[in-house]
């Protein structure tokens, strides 16, 4: 019985070990497709008139996700959900112009900074002159993406906000004139307002921060690791810049 009991034991405790030693790499090979979780976010991931996801981090997940031998998956999410959806396996990244809060440090295990951004008001252009300084847009209302890098400034600001689906709905709400202006990623701002863009009449004005973009995995996951050697590769080749380029983001890019 003893030895029945032993053997018994030791099966369980090899089981154990073989079953947790499955890292979150083999998890994502095995299974064969890397779910990216997003957001609509030009020029870092949104749909062209085919109804694909592309943009700079959306190309960029592809090269990685084929760089593993696997497919690519996006999957959009409630942004203030994102540690929750990883967590739960809805999804196995956040690749969508991730700002590298302590929230999200303390919470995932994330990839070296590729990208350079910055928290930036947004406001019509003819009221561009009255707001240039944090003084002055005290009293304004700011429509905000829930539980964005722009809502935890705006909250720090004490400025008013309503908190909405996204960083383009945001700027909706301001070209409805239902919020006073928005708080969004410069990077965004500048592909989505001004002259020759969707939203002409509107403008960014006041720099509220500097932060830098990451990519965002379980906590302790070794994919964070395989996905900086992939940044050095890409760094080392030029693609990256290539791929820069096409989004127009170059000068945000982080030089290695």
């Amino acid at each position: 019985m003893k030895k029945f009991l032993l053997m018994l034991f030791t099966i369980l405790a090899v089981c154990s070990c073989a079953f947790a030693a499955e890292s979150d790499l083999d998890y994502v090979k095995n299974k064969g497709v890397l779910v990216v979780g997003i957001t609509d976010f030009a020029p870092m991931d949104y749909k062209n008139e085919k109804g694909e996801w592309i943009g700079f981090d959306a190309d960029l997940a592809k090269k990685f996700a084929e760089s593993l031998g696997v497919k690519v998956e996006f999957q959009e999410i409630e942004w203030d959900n994102k540690i929750l959806e990883l967590n739960a396996k809805n999804i196995d990244c956040v690749w969508n112009g991730m700002t590298l809060t302590n929230e999200v440090k303390s919470s995932m295990e994330c990839s070296k900074p590729y990208c350079n951004n910055a928290q930036v008001v947004i406001v019509p252009v003819k009221d561009a002159e009255k707001y240039h300084s944090v003084e002055a847009v005290k009293d304004l209302t700011f429509a905000v993406e829930n539980g964005s890098a722009g809502d935890q400034v705006a909250e720090a600001n004490n400025f008013k906000r309503t908190q909405v689906h996204d960083q383009a709905s945001a700027l909706m709400e301001v070209a409805s004139g239902t919020s006073d202006a928005a708080i969004i990623d410069s990077l965004m701002a500048a592909a989505m307002v001004g002259n020759g863009t969707n939203y002409p009449n509107l403008i960014y004005t006041i720099k509220l921060n500097s932060e830098e973009y990451g990519v965002g995995f379980r906590k302790g996951s070794d994919m964070a690791e395989a996905l900086n050697k992939f940044f050095d590769e890409v760094y080392k080749d030029g693609s990256i810049w290539e791929l820069a380029k096409t989004y127009k983001i170059q000068a945000a890019l982080i030089v290695k």
